[in-house]
């Protein structure tokens, strides 16, 4: 797969997506919302990758949203309540975009060096893990530019941090350091530099790729439904799907490799193929 708003790189079961689009300080394109989906539902689909990292080239992580996209009259076309419909659709379909790093059957890492903006925000909320450097400060850029953040960081931010916290960030504009990111949890953790941040998600990117994919596939999946409901519901949730992942193999697999000191060799997840794909 070749996109022109990112490279991807796999190499065994860990895939990395990167923003490489340095001199625009990785602004999110027109194309960037359809090819990431695209990128990331093939991958899951396709079962060999165990863990995503996404990072990015340059000193900005991301900018966010790229202007080009707010100067097509087009798109942003409201003046008819038959524009406003299409606004609405076309603006569902850039949620799905990072929606689908949840639907991934495999945990997204972002691996935050420089400032990360906007749309960046919303990105990064629908990851799993999310480290960064020190200068890895972020914005809620939308209330800056006289509209609110829609993509996901205002349903995805305060189930990471506190609530009036968010509220605070959304409200103001305002950046919120990394250092602040980290006591409030958003950072798993905060690293010196470029180089530093990235040998240690490698090194976090490793270990989960070591273990079962339907163990990991399974933990995400329970904490993605937890976020949303109750602990009741979360429980019998819970073990309806170990009913269904229980895999004696991985489990004698796993002790066994514990106990030998080696690395396991686990059950892979099943390729998908969707009706009228491939």
């Amino acid at each position: 797969m070749s996109f022109s708003s990112f490279d991807l790189v796999e190499i065994d079961a860990i895939a990395r997506i990167r923003l490489n689009r340095p001199d625009k300080r990785n602004s999110m394109t027109p194309e960037f919302w359809s090819e990431l989906p695209a990128c990331i539902d093939k991958l899951s689909d396709d079962g060999t990758t165990r863990v995503l990292i996404l990072e990015a080239d340059g000193p900005v992580f991301t900018a966010g949203m790229d202007i080009s996209v707010f100067t097509n009259p087009n798109a942003l076309a409201t003046d008819t309540a038959a524009h406003r419909e299409a606004f609405m659709t076309a603006a569902l379909a850039l949620q799905d975009s990072f929606t689908a790093f949840e639907r991934a059957r495999f945990p997204v890492i972002a691996s935050i060096q420089g400032p990360c903006v906007g749309g960046g925000v919303d990105m990064i909320c629908a990851c799993d893990l999310r480290f960064g450097t020190k200068d890895a400060w972020l914005r809620i850029e939308e209330t800056n530019i006289g509209m609110f953040a829609d993509v996901g960081t205002l349903q995805r931010l305060p189930k990471l941090i506190p609530e009036g916290i968010a509220r605070e960030l959304a409200y103001t504009g305002s950046n919120l350091t990394t250092e602040r990111a980290e006591k409030l949890g958003l950072y798993n953790a905060v690293l010196d530099d470029a180089d530093s941040l990235r040998e240690h998600v490698d090194r976090i990117a490793s270990s989960i790729a070591s273990k079962a994919p339907l163990t990991i596939s399974g933990s995400k999946k329970s904490f993605l439904y937890a976020r949303d409901h109750s602990v009741a519901d979360s429980l019998e949730q819970a073990m309806t799907l170990q009913s269904a992942l229980w895999n004696t193999d991985d489990i004698q697999e796993a002790m066994t490799a514990r106990a030998e000191k080696r690395d396991g060799i686990f059950t892979p997840l099943t390729p998908i193929k969707r009706m009228g794909r491939g």
